[in-house]
């Protein structure tokens, strides 16, 4: 599931901003961008994290800006002498100038690494917990956008599925009147019960009506699996697969222009519920 969360403190004289965005993913993948110095607790960061949120692809990024004067910076003598000499070798100027340009080279300056303090290492944890907060707010909103884009889809193929019911009578009496006018064009003399029989196991071939019951159980089972506190989301696209199911029986024993329409514009409602699980957790 997407989202977006961030918190920002000062700590002493630097200023700390921490982001996270997150993405949908089948599990959960955690990505952390952090500062030299940070990087030694990066994992207890990805703990607190993968303790707190359970699926995503979730990138970690950590900004630390220093606040007033910039840090105290080291020359490093030797890389400067080196400069200096393959300076001489190329251009005649005297040791000023060419100091200038030395210094304007990689790795010249050096700043200096405070060390890290535990207290800074509770601050940082503290931070991260705030931004997972404001995550699963984001998270949180977004759930409730899809949980009415459910409710309409399954409405929609309750509507359809009623659509069916009406028609399903209507194509039952197609399906014998249909069967009659062959054998009539035959011009043969035919034995009645015999023909009944057929009729009664041919109707019975394409009967949907155990589809429909199962159809309308798995959108009840859908809505309530929806309404659970609980994160449900593979469930969910359990559920949908099952509707998918009947849906498909009932399109193959169709035999019916009308009712094969309607059959397209479940599976048309089904596949965008589909598409939105991907966003449930």
């Amino acid at each position: 599931m997407t989202g977006y969360g961030k918190a920002e403190i000062q700590f002493e004289n630097k200023n700390y901003i921490l982001e996270l965005r997150s993405l949908n993913s089948k599990g959960l993948e955690l990505n952390a961008r952090l500062p030299a110095q940070v990087r030694e607790i990066e994992i207890q960061l990805k703990k607190i994290l993968g303790e707190a949120l359970k699926r995503g692809k979730v990138d970690l990024h950590l900004n630390v800006e220093q606040l007033g004067d910039s840090q105290a910076k080291t020359i490093h003598a030797p890389t400067v002498n080196a400069y200096i000499e393959q300076l001489r070798g190329i251009v005649d100027a005297d040791r000023l100038e060419l100091l200038k340009l030395a210094l304007k080279l990689p790795d010249t300056l050096k700043a200096e690494v405070e060390d890290f303090k535990e207290a800074e290492i509770k601050m940082i944890e503290s931070l991260l917990k705030t931004a997972i907060t404001a995550l699963s707010v984001f998270r949180s909103d977004e759930g409730k956008i899809l949980e009415k884009e459910f409710k309409k889809r399954l409405n929609n193929l309750e509507e359809l599925s009623s659509a069916i019911e009406t028609i399903d009578p209507e194509r039952n009496t197609k399906i014998k009147e249909k069967l009659k006018t062959a054998l009539e064009t035959l011009q043969v003399e035919i034995d009645q019960n015999r023909f009944e029989q057929e009729l009664i196991y041919y109707i019975e071939k394409y009967d949907i009506t155990e589809e429909k019951v199962r159809l309308k159980n798995h959108i009840d089972y859908f809505r309530k699996t929806v309404e659970n506190p609980v994160s449900n989301g593979k469930k969910l696209g359990f559920i949908a697969q099952e509707m998918g199911r009947e849906i498909n029986t009932i399109g193959s024993k169709a035999n019916h222009a009308g009712l094969q329409k309607l059959v397209i514009q479940m599976k048309d409602e089904l596949e965008k519920i589909k598409e939105q699980l991907l966003n449930v957790l």
